[in-house]
C-alpha cells in the first residue's frame, strides 16, 4: 500500500509556518516526503472550506499523475493544524478509504460558530452586513476576507466523524479553539477507541509542544505500532477490563518485555459506558505474536 504524508496548515497561515517547516525537516531526516500544500484556495480573500478541500483533491490527482499510479490507489496520513486539522478530518470523512491515520493539532471543530466570539458580535455582524472583513493573512497583512467563508463553512459538519485511527494534541491554554471542543469530539465519537486525546500545557500555536508533536508523528504516522484489544461487554465491562489491564501489566513485567515509548503501552478504553470496555496494548510489530499467543487478543488494529 502506497502511503503519502501531508501537513495541512491552519487559517491565516501557510506552508512556511514554523510547525509545518519543522515537521517537514523531521520527516526528511527519515527519508519521507511531507507534502505541505498551500490551502489558501482559491485565495485568502476568497477562502472557503470547499475551496480548501478542492485544493487537496487537486494535490491528490497531481501526485497520481506525477507518480504514474492508479488514481485513488494511495492512502494519506495527515497532520492538520487548527483549521487544517478540521480539513484533514473532513477530507477523511468524505474519502474514508483514502485516509489511513490522522494527527490533529488543536483542530478547529465548531470554528464557523466561533466567529462571533473571536471578532465580537458587533464585528461579526459588520462582516455579514458588509460582505467582507479585514483579517491578517499569513504574513500579517490585512486582507478583506469575504463572508462566504462563514456561509460555506455552515454547509459542512461541525465535527466530521472519521473512521481511521486519530490522535489529537490540544493545549489546555488554548483560547482560540478551547480544549473542550476536542474533549467533546472524543466523547461523541461513535468509536471512541479510534481517537486518542493528548492534553498539553500550551496555547493554540503549540509553540512549546513541538517535541511532543514530533514524537506523536513518529509513533502514530511514521512508524505506527499495532494495538491489541481485549473486549468486554455487559454491566461489569469496565471493571473486567480494568482487572485484565492489571493482568496484562503483570504479564509484561513477568516476561521481561519492554514497556514505555520504545516498547508496550497498555491502556483502557470505555467504548460505551455500562456496556463495552476494552484493555489495550500498543506494541512493536515484533511482539504482536508473542503477546497474541499468550493472551489471545480479540482484535488487532
Amino acid at each position: 500500500m502506497r502511503i503519502r504524508h501531508a501537513y495541512l496548515h491552519g487559517f491565516a497561515s501557510s506552508p512556511q509556518a514554523r510547525k509545518g517547516q519543522a515537521l517537514r525537516s523531521y520527516y526528511a531526516e527519515q527519508g519521507i516526503d511531507l507534502h505541505t500544500p498551500d490551502l489558501n484556495a482559491p485565495s485568502f480573500a476568497a477562502l472557503t472550506y470547499t475551496g480548501m478541500l478542492d485544493a487537496l483533491d487537486s494535490l491528490d490527482s497531481e501526485l497520481d499523475a506525477t507518480e504514474g499510479v492508479e488514481p485513488g490507489s494511495s492512502r494519506w496520513r495527515f497532520v492538520g493544524s487548527s483549521m487544517g486539522g478540521y480539513l484533514a478530518a473532513r477530507w477523511a470523512s468524505l474519502h474514508p478509504e483514502r485516509v489511513d491515520r490522522l494527527l490533529l493539532l488543536c483542530p478547529a471543530f465548531d470554528f464557523a460558530a466561533r466567529w462571533p466570539q473571536i471578532l465580537g458580535q458587533a464585528g461579526f455582524d459588520r462582516w455579514r452586513e458588509q460582505g467582507s472583513f479585514l483579517l491578517p493573512d499569513a504574513t500579517g497583512t490585512p486582507v478583506n476576507v469575504h463572508f462566504g467563508l462563514v456561509e460555506d463553512a455552515m454547509t459542512h459538519p461541525a465535527r466530521p466523524v472519521v473512521s481511521c485511527p486519530t490522535m489529537i494534541i490540544h493545549g489546555t491554554q488554548d483560547v482560540v479553539v478551547p480544549i473542550e471542543s476536542s474533549r467533546r469530539y472524543v466523547q461523541e465519537h461513535p468509536e471512541p477507541s479510534l481517537v486518542e486525546l493528548i492534553e498539553v500545557d500550551d496555547a493554540h500555536p503549540l509553540t512549546d509542544s513541538l517535541p511532543t508533536i514530533q514524537a506523536c508523528a513518529q509513533r502514530h504516522l511514521i512508524a505506527p505500532r499495532p494495538v491489541l484489544y481485549w473486549d468486554f461487554f455487559g454491566p461489569a465491562a469496565q471493571g473486567t477490563a480494568e482487572h485484565f489491564h492489571r493482568h496484562l501489566d503483570e504479564f509484561l513485567a513477568r516476561e521481561g518485555l519492554p514497556v514505555g515509548d520504545e516498547g508496550c503501552e497498555t491502556g483502557l478504553v470505555v467504548v460505551e459506558p455500562g456496556r463495552h470496555a476494552a484493555a489495550t496494548c500498543r506494541c512493536p510489530e515484533s511482539l504482536v505474536a508473542v503477546i497474541g499467543r499468550a493472551l489471545r487478543p480479540h482484535r488487532v488494529e
